[in-house]
């Protein structure tokens, strides 16, 4: 069995023992409340019983108290009195009207006691003979005891010999000796048919004392009082006429209490304890009765016992108490029980919900290692032959090729970095799944990035004739610090769906300071508009006031709002050279950049899911545009490593304008100076001080070229249309100062009309012939594509093709305009640096498959460098024994028998050993020691961060990842050939 089957059993055991201990302990506390409604019932039955014995007690007490004091009344009126005080007559009389005093008796009778020698004398003075209780005559004995002195209602006594009856002898002997009423077996009565009882008591001579002996008390008695309690019936089988009633003497007695209805209560002669006789009360039923009590009875006669005994009339009934609060207790305790077992189940759910846990996460970390393996793998082997295939193709492009084999090579090769770009893309997504992508930090150029990432999509633009345009706030820094190649890749894919996504109007990047741009920031931090409050203004002739004139879905970047972020003065080289010197480079500094189009736009239905990963808008998206749908989702995670968001206003059939902001640091070290790592060419300077007009009816158009211009140091003044351009010529007549001169007229395409403007041109023609100019600026056409060219160029100096950079302008003003420039330090020529570096070195090139050794040596040889080829890490690990020729390694990673990693572990291990020796025997000669260090380059087709944790752990200098290029192999080489002892990419 399992150990959740244990457990269930273990659990269906302890439910099952609970519910036992709990009907126990509610059957306990029953039965406790129960024995406690018992024990009070009981309580209260001996309280109401011994309170009925005691009066029965005292009310007999009392009735025997009035006969003693009729028996003291006889014996001192009537004994040794002659004559006798009492009469028949008297006695009669006066235990009538006393008969109150006795309400349980019916009559009261006085024996005489006479000795045999007395009969005679005692039947003449009383005129009457002695009877038995038969009324014959009584027979010669040694005592009589006649009735002399009778109560009317027991008149059928007279002349009665009490001691005829041998049951009554007895008691007469009794009374006597004790000097105590003495009863007689109870009996019952004629009539009523109640139990009875006869009471003898005796009468003494005067003068007794009260501790008389026996013999003393025989001696003085006189007589004796006999006391019955029926009217003139005789009792069955008894030798007495009247005798007392116990049973209406205890039935007064019990109407006049409370509770009697309660109680049954029964009198019991116990003289015989084996069989006692009931005298009061029913019988009791047949079977245990529960509760009853006994309390003693004593009624004067020591000879007799007699006792009550009392029970309830009915069971006492069970307090609701005594079920209910059980009952709560068994319910409590199955509530405590339920609580119980739902925190064990719960327990046990969490323990096994950790318990699946803990798998997952094992499983999860070893499907992180396995994705990271597959991806190290599918990378490796999806780069090398691709490298194999990009090198080839660009061996192939430096040879002689016809137009059409050089139209196949360049897009083979055009397909080949596609798919390259997708595979990183790929990787970078699982590198920031894993939290393994790490930002650089260091100084670039911004406005020369924004340049570079404009120019990858010009010949694009310009098939679809659409503006595509950057402009930089001048309150931007010129050089930030921070990651630019990831900078760059934000950007590359925001544009690059921009231009995809749009057939006509523009595509516009802008790049402010969010503190300039509150507004526009928290609408980045707070959503997006949606497109549901994008108006924008017009122009009088009903296009828009925004870079091509169609209509934007966001108003932010309309004339009116972008008109406030230029700066109001003409802006000095010296202030682009260093923005804000006053500031350290620690200073954080949030940019703001937006991408406007006006493409199809952002269905809303598929507005909520466009950075999720391999997501499009809909199935057609793909069919017609391309793409994996993946490079949003990576520009979101890289905003975000930034510091930044990104967010989107979208409009469908309007366009979109994303927005992202990214958190750098000011630098005022201008990336130039640093050949290392300029990322861009330094602009010129020879263009500084020099005028220009530019003719745009677009303000916004006609800010963003005079931008560029005044990047090179050119004043640009922008008017409407030419006729205010001439204007603005012809009023500069009698400026003697060369450099006050106009050098240059800029024109856009949309301005210029042959068939009307033609004229106006021959305007210009004539102020110079009038004097007004001394010399005509040069010609200048803005174009968008080869078809204005084709259709205007010809009345112009040079025509200069969008999207428009600092660099192309430069360009075109140097090759226009005749102006000497300064030359280029070897540093800014990357092939010459690279050549520089590289010519005589001894490469050692390490790598299994020959299509990348033949790959790898001809990209260096290209550069003048001595390559030597070896295909195994064992093989590298003989040549590089010390001393060797070699200044540089190339090592690939994945290699049989040996990898590039455990080569380079041992190169590094006979380093230090050569090392070692060479110190020691330098401080033996005194001479100075340096270190040898072989530069160890990781060139592999595998580019996760994995991987480059574990190059630079085994030893290695840098990483170059396959196919590399002249950007990967001038940033290798200027790091490790000349040096620099900066991480590789």
């Amino acid at each position: 069995m399992g150990k959740p089957e244990a457990r269930s059993g273990w659990r269906n055991a302890a439910a099952a023992a609970w519910v036992l201990v709990a009907v126990a302990c509610a059957a306990a506390f029953h039965w406790h409340l129960r024995r406690e409604t018992m024990d009070r019932a009981e309580e209260r039955l001996v309280s109401m019983c011994e309170e009925r014995a005691r009066m029965l007690q005292e009310q007999f007490g009392v009735t025997v108290n009035h006969v003693h004091a009729l028996a003291i009344l006889i014996s001192t009126f009537h004994f040794e009195k002659f004559p006798s005080a009492i009469d028949q007559d008297t006695f009669a009389k006066y235990t009538a009207r006393t008969s109150f005093e006795r309400p349980l008796l019916n009559g009261v009778a006085y024996a005489q006691r006479i000795f045999h020698h007395e009969r005679e004398m005692f039947e003449n003075q009383q005129g009457w003979i002695m009877k038995t209780m038969k009324r014959q005559a009584a027979p010669p004995q040694d005592e009589y005891a006649p009735v002399i002195f009778s109560q009317d209602t027991v008149s059928y006594l007279a002349r009665i010999d009490m001691m005829s009856g041998e049951e009554d002898r007895e008691n007469i002997l009794r009374a006597r000796a004790t000097g105590k009423a003495v009863l007689t077996n109870p009996f019952r009565l004629l009539g009523s048919n109640h139990l009875g009882v006869v009471l003898t008591f005796a009468v003494y001579r005067p003068g007794l004392a009260a501790d008389a002996s026996v013999e003393e008390r025989v001696e003085a008695t006189a007589g004796c009082l006999v006391v019955v309690v029926s009217s003139n019936q005789i009792p069955t089988n008894r030798y007495l006429g009247g005798a007392f009633d116990v049973e209406s003497l205890v039935e007064n007695l019990l109407s006049k209490l409370a509770g009697n209805q309660d109680i049954v209560v029964n009198v019991y002669d116990v003289t015989n304890a084996s069989e006692p006789m009931a005298m009061y009360g029913p019988q009791s039923p047949d079977g245990k009765v529960s509760l009853f009590h006994v309390s003693t009875l004593d009624f004067g006669d020591p000879f007799r016992a007699h006792e009550m005994r009392c029970r309830y009339r009915q069971k006492p009934p069970l307090p609701w108490s005594a079920i209910t609060n059980p009952l709560g207790t068994f319910v409590i305790w199955m509530l405590v029980g339920y609580i119980i077992c739902a925190a064990w189940s719960r327990y046990d759910k969490v323990s096994e919900d950790c318990r699946k846990m803990e798998e997952l996460k094992t499983q999860a970390e070893a499907a992180d290692v396995a994705k990271s393996q597959f991806l190290a793998t599918v990378s490796h082997e999806i780069r090398t032959p691709m490298n194999g295939v990009l090198g080839m193709l660009d061996m192939l492009l430096g040879t002689d090729l016809s137009m059409t084999q050089k139209d196949y090579a360049q897009t083979a090769q055009m397909c080949g970095r596609a798919l390259i770009t997708l595979i990183n893309d790929v990787l970078d997504r699982a590198k920031i799944e894993a939290g393994k992508l790490e930002l650089e930090a260091v100084p670039f150029d911004l406005r020369s990035l924004m340049d570079d990432v404009i120019s990858l999509f010009s010949s694009k633009s310009r098939e679809k004739c659409i503006e595509l345009a950057v402009f930089v706030c001048d309150d931007v820094p010129k050089v930030v610090i921070g990651d630019p190649w990831r900078y760059r890749q934000i950007l590359t894919n925001l544009v690059g769906n921009a231009v995809k996504f749009t057939e006509r109007g523009h595509v516009f990047v802008r790049v402010c300071l969010a503190e300039n741009s509150k507004v526009e920031a928290n609408q980045v931090l707070n959503g997006t508009m949606n497109g549901k409050d994008g108006k924008v203004e017009t122009t009088a002739n009903g296009a828009f006031n925004t870079l091509s004139g169609f209509q934007a879905a966001d108003e932010r970047n309309n004339w009116d709002y972008f008109k406030l972020l230029l700066s109001d003065k003409e802006p000095h080289m010296d202030e682009l050279e260093c923005d804000r010197s006053y500031q350290n480079d620690c200073d954080c500094v949030t940019l703001m950049i937006s991408i406007e189009d006006t493409g199809v736009g952002i269905p809303l239905h598929a507005q909520d899911r466009v950075f999720t990963p391999f997501m499009q808008a809909d199935s057609s998206t793909s069919r017609n545009y391309g793409g994996t749908g993946i490079g949003l989702s990576i520009s979101k995670c890289l905003a975000e490593l930034m510091g930044g968001q990104i967010s989107f206003t979208s409009r469908p059939f309007v366009g979109s304008t994303f927005t992202f902001s990214a958190v750098l640091k000011r630098s005022c070290k201008d990336t130039s100076s640093d050949s290392k790592r300029s990322l861009s060419e330094a602009l010129p300077t020879a263009f500084k001080g020099m005028k220009a007009i530019l003719v745009d009816r677009r303000p916004v158009r006609g800010a963003v070229t005079r931008y560029h211009l005044n990047r090179l140091g050119i004043v640009v003044k922008v008017v409407n249309n030419l006729s205010m351009g001439l204007q603005t010529l012809a009023g500069q007549n009698g400026v003697k100062e060369s450099r006050e001169k106009l050098s240059m007229l800029f024109i856009e395409s949309d301005i210029w009309r042959p068939e009307t403007d033609i004229l106006l041109l021959n305007r210009l023609h004539e102020l110079k012939n009038n004097g007004q100019v001394h010399e005509l600026p040069k010609l200048v056409l803005l174009v968008t594509s080869e078809a204005d060219k084709d259709r205007y160029g010809s009345a112009f100096d040079i025509v200069m093709y969008k999207p428009i950079r600092a660099s192309t302008i430069a360009s075109c003003l140097q090759q226009l305009l005749k102006v000497v420039m300064p030359e280029r330090k070897d540093n800014q020529n990357r092939p010459s640096f690279l050549r520089s570096l590289l010519i005589g070195k001894n490469i050692l090139i390490v790598d299994d498959n020959k299509v990348n050794l033949r790959v790898a040596a001809a990209a260096l040889k290209k550069y003048g460098a001595k390559v030597h080829c070896v295909e195994s890490g064992k093989d590298a690990v003989s040549l590089l024994q010390q001393p060797h020729c070699f200044d540089a390694c190339f090592m690939d990673v994945q290699m049989p028998e040996m990898d590039g990693f455990e080569a380079t572990r041992q190169i590094r291990q006979m380093e230090v050993k050569a090392n070692e020796e060479r110190k020691a025997l330098d401080l033996m000669e005194g001479s100075t020691f340096v270190e040898s260090h072989l530069p160890v380059l990781a060139m592999t087709a595998d580019v996760i961060q994995a991987t480059y944790e574990e190059c630079i752990k085994s030893g290695m200098d840098g990483y170059v990842s396959k196919p590399f290029d002249e950007e990967q192999l001038y940033q290798a080489v200027s790091r490790l050939v000349v040096g620099t002892k900066e991480s590789a990419v």
